[in-house]
């Protein structure tokens, strides 16, 4: 039986018109303005970058953006950020705890090859990691996370820091860096005003832990967190000396419907290409990309440009297009999809298909895809 062998889903030189589809696509004018963006706005406040590989884990993004000044990554997971290990990425925080001796084992590892950090909001988990550590013979950082208004992991106030701090010192090939302060949910506000209420009410709060250990002569040499929604507030909080922002390289849907001032805005880089593949039913047309190309986690795609199209539902393998205004798309007609959530999307795909003025320059393995131990 002859062998068959998948053909690439894009070549460097290609039109977009050529790839063939569902193909993330990125388009790299847009993506390297974003990333200039934020990264001038960190230079001006003095305050440090460490973008988020859980958003596209893909080393050669995570490269991009250490060369604009960026002082490493983040990562949600000890094997997702592995791949990034590889592509020589020295400098990783997992902004997570973990709460099992192989995953502190695997990150003692990594930590005899890279600078490698990790967030506890428990005792035990202190002391895996002390063990994992001793074991392996490695250091790494420890950041106690603290509870800002999320509601998810972290301790309360400087009552819940202390007593981990103590355990962090029973171990001497472990050091405490500081704090996580992250809140999650008030990246999606939709109005600009009442997401930099809420992140000043979020800054105020790590604040506050922040003084109660230096009145205990405990210095706080980081306090991590903030997100591309909050971006601008925790610049100038005066509080966060490093922001975790991840979706600002690609600006997905979601973060799209936010409301903005022009101090801080990006653009939408990464697309989803998709081509109708039928139109035989009246009233709608259907494209060849569904749940297992995008998630809906966030809410359904927006189409590209916007106001003429609307992706009106997604099944398997199928979405359904309506019009708004004007006829429906052509059968064979590619269409340009922006993911309401860019994270679990990019987690589908293999690659990133990478254009500059709509033809291709490259294709970016999305290295870490599907590792979450």
């Amino acid at each position: 039986m002859k062998h068959l062998t998948l053909p690439p889903i894009a070549s460097a030189g290609q039109p977009l018109a050529a790839i063939d589809t569902p193909a993330l696509v990125l388009d790299l004018d847009a993506f390297e303005r974003n990333l200039d963006r934020l990264q001038a706005a960190a230079d001006a406040a003095g305050v440090k970058l460490r973008p988020h590989g859980k958003a596209h884990k893909t080393p050669a993004v995570a490269l991009a953006q250490i060369a604009r000044g960026a002082v490493g990554i983040c990562c949600q997971k000890v094997s997702e950020a592995l791949p990034f290990i590889e592509a020589g990425v020295a400098d990783i925080h997992i902004s997570n705890e973990i709460a099992s001796l192989p995953k502190a084992a695997l990150l003692a590892q990594a930590a005899l090859v890279a600078r490698m950090s990790v967030c506890v909001d428990d005792i035990v988990q202190v002391d895996m990691l002390g063990q994992a550590a001793a074991q392996a013979g490695s250091r790494l950082g420890v950041f106690v996370e603290i509870d800002i208004g999320h509601g998810r992991c972290g301790v309360t106030g400087i009552e819940g820091v202390l007593p981990l701090l103590d355990r962090i010192a029973r171990h001497p090939q472990l050091e405490f860096r500081g704090l996580q302060a992250y809140h999650g949910t008030l990246q999606h506000l939709r109005s600009h005003a009442e997401r930099r209420e809420r992140s000043a009410r979020a800054a105020a709060r790590a604040g506050e832990v922040v003084l109660a250990l230096e009145a205990r002569g405990v210095r706080c040499g980081t306090v991590t967190g903030g997100g591309s929604g909050s971006a601008e507030f925790d610049f100038a909080s005066g509080v966060f000396t490093e922001i975790q922002a991840g979706s600002y390289a690609f600006m997905d849907r979601d973060y799209g419907d936010n409301e903005y001032t022009d101090t801080l805005r990006f653009e939408h880089a990464m697309f989803l290409a998709c081509t109708v593949m039928s139109t035989a039913a009246k009233g709608h047309a259907v494209v060849d990309a569904g749940l297992k190309s995008l998630t809906t986690d966030s809410g359904l795609p927006g189409i590209w440009p916007p106001g003429r199209l609307r992706y009106h539902q997604a099944s398997d393998e199928h979405g359904v297009v309506h019009a708004i205004d004007g006829p429906l798309p052509a059968l064979g007609q590619q269409l340009l999809l922006v993911p309401g959530h860019c994270d679990p999307t990019i987690n589908l795909h293999d690659q990133i298909v990478c254009l500059r003025a709509g033809v291709v320059e490259a294709l970016w393995p999305v290295s870490s895809r599907g590792l979450s131990r």
